[in-house]
């Protein structure tokens, strides 16, 4: 059995705001390599390589992979789910800003607040942390508002599938925990995922037609070597633990953490602006975190 916890506790949410600090900086990666790695390419060497890490990983420690266990059907439908939102990122940063995605990926944890508690019901949150993943949002939204002005067509696209993104991310999460997958190894579940990504991406690389090379420079390999080792192996590891001990519903709250982490790195890294409307805005998500998390008292 599973010991699932009701609350983060420390350990937690220390994991998780690095988590999200690491997925901040990705952004940042991703967005200084593609123009020398093509996107779908650079998702192909990204997720075979945490392919071959994870495989190590579970061969050194014991973990099984290809046992019997009922949750292939399972497997396969969060690996489809998984990889279709990578797909519609990285197609629909060709058509709008990646800020205005954003804005519309991370509203995921909404997707997963209204759809878990249908299969799920101690995942329903209550009133007070409504407001606060509410709160959470709005932060995102001011962090990011400038960007939003007249729409082109194009960019209503993008915007779609930034959407689109996002409530496959909240699905990738509810089928994790509403089959099998909610009693199978961290490992075996982010194994899936990321197997299926590693067959698709190559073959969508190809249809947009990519060009496919090795000999890039020692910053895109660096870039690459890190978007693999911290960000597909390890952090995506560390969030399918997560989900196999935490309520689902909370720990989607700190994700609002990861587009704050990516400006802030941008002023670090980038010498972007710190403006009051960051600052105003980290504090709207901290403060809509600790709402969601917040203890509630159980009904008499």
């Amino acid at each position: 059995m599973t010991d699932r916890k009701t609350h983060l506790d420390p350990r937690a949410t220390a994991l998780l705001v690095a988590c999200c600090a690491f997925w901040g900086l990705q952004q940042i990666l991703i967005k200084t390599t593609v123009t020398e790695v093509p996107p779908m390419w650079q998702a192909t060497l990204r997720m075979t390589g945490a392919v071959a890490l994870l495989w190590l990983w579970c061969a050194a420690r014991g973990v099984k992979l290809f046992e019997r266990d009922g949750t292939l059907p399972g497997g396969l439908l969060v690996g489809l789910l998984f990889a279709g939102e990578f797909i519609c990122i990285y197609i629909g940063l060709q058509h709008t800003s990646a800020s205005r995605l954003t804005v519309f990926l991370y509203a995921a944890p909404f997707w997963v607040a209204v759809l878990l508690p249908r299969w799920v019901p101690a995942e329903r949150l209550r009133g007070m942390q409504w407001v606060g993943l509410a709160l959470a949002f709005a932060g995102v939204v001011l962090a990011f508002s400038e960007s939003f002005g007249h729409a082109s067509s194009e960019q209503l696209f993008g915007d779609a599938l930034g959407v689109a993104a996002g409530l496959m991310w909240a699905l990738t999460t509810l089928s994790i925990r509403a089959t099998r997958l909610a009693t199978a190894s961290a490992e075996k579940t982010l194994f899936y995922q990321l197997a299926v990504t590693a067959v698709l991406c190559p073959i969508l690389s190809m249809l947009r037609g990519e060009s496919w090379g090795f000999g890039y420079s020692g910053g895109a390999w660096t870039s690459i070597a890190a978007q693999t080792l911290v960000g597909a192996f390890a952090s995506y590891l560390a969030w399918m633990w997560l989900l196999r001990h935490y309520p689902a519903t909370r720990i989607s709250s700190f994700t609002f953490l990861t587009p704050l982490f990516a400006l802030v790195f941008g002023v670090v890294l980038l010498k972007e602006p710190l403006t009051p409307q960051l600052l105003l805005a980290l504090g709207g998500v901290a403060l809509g975190i600790v709402l969601v998390n917040r203890r509630v008292a159980k009904p008499a």
